[in-house]
């Protein structure tokens, strides 16, 4: 069947067989036992499991499928109806991680009568063993959000949700017109987790940035009180962000000793036309 990528090497067109993805100039890429494909570009230098690992990726896996961010992506699908046509859509989500967010915009579209091509990309596989799972009908890669295995003007929407913006790469990818869901956290974002981490937090950045080649259409605030009555929960939300890296041995030992929390989820989405 025809595939939404391009081959790496040659960036021609792929097929997608049962195993493979094949190009017409004979290049052939293994589909992974769940579902993804790694379309790294060969001549780049880089580690051999890049991005977010397994423990880090389980972590999100196990906060996000007990439905502690649904507000999130509930408020991404209502965009997602919103800003996609209402015939064919390709939805194309740039560091999709395990595909929560995919798969939720995905349904809906479908749920609302749309035609969806889904292509999922991720520097982790061992996120997309999850997306690839969580929205089987889709199509998921390993390659960079900076370099996108796509075709020019190819999507009609596009999802980025924590990941690097890069500006450049989605307007190429981005028809005229097509729409951006660009999702940052808040300055309050996980404060009460911050205040148990650290001895002096300070709120995240709220900054507007105008991105060449885009306009801002909208910026969609969610929040949420998060009622974390599991200690492994609460492991899992400290695990998958950042503060696992920097958080001094004080901070994770207050975090451990908890046995719930109130905290605070709070985000901006950002909607931009491509124009």
């Amino acid at each position: 069947m025809e595939s939404l990528f391009l081959c790496p090497i040659c960036s021609a067109p792929l097929r997608r067989g049962e195993r493979t993805y094949t190009c017409p100039s004979g290049h052939s890429y293994d589909i992974a036992r769940e579902g993804y494909v790694h379309l790294l570009p060969p001549n780049r230098k880089h580690s051999k499991s890049p991005g977010d690992d397994k423990a880090m990726v389980a972590a999100r896996n196990r906060f996000l499928s007990a439905g502690y961010y649904a507000p999130l992506r509930e408020e991404l699908e209502r965009l997602a109806l919103r800003y996609a046509p209402s015939g064919r859509t390709v939805l194309v989500d740039s560091g999709c991680g395990e595909g929560y967010y995919t798969a939720g915009a995905a349904s809906a579209l479908r749920a609302s009568g749309r035609d969806v091509a889904v292509a999922g990309v991720d520097i982790s596989k061992f996120a997309l063993r999850y997306a690839a799972r969580r929205e089987p009908a889709g199509e998921f890669a390993v390659a960079s959000a900076y370099h996108l295995p796509l075709p020019d003007r190819c999507a009609h929407l596009l999802l980025n949700c924590f990941s690097p913006m890069a500006a450049e790469e989605f307007v190429r990818v981005l028809r005229p017109g097509g729409v951006l869901l660009y999702v940052v956290p808040a300055p309050q974002h996980l404060w009460e987790l911050k205040e148990v981490l650290y001895d002096a937090p300070y709120p995240n950045p709220d900054e507007q940035i105008p991105y060449e080649g885009f306009a801002l259409l909208e910026v969609c605030p969610v929040e949420d009180l998060l009622r974390i009555g599991h200690p492994e929960d609460l492991r899992a939300l400290f695990q998958m962000t950042p503060y696992v890296w920097n958080t001094p041995r004080a901070g994770v030992a207050r975090m451990e000793a908890l046995s719930h929390l109130e905290v605070r989820a709070a985000f901006r989405v950002h909607v931009f036309r491509r124009e």
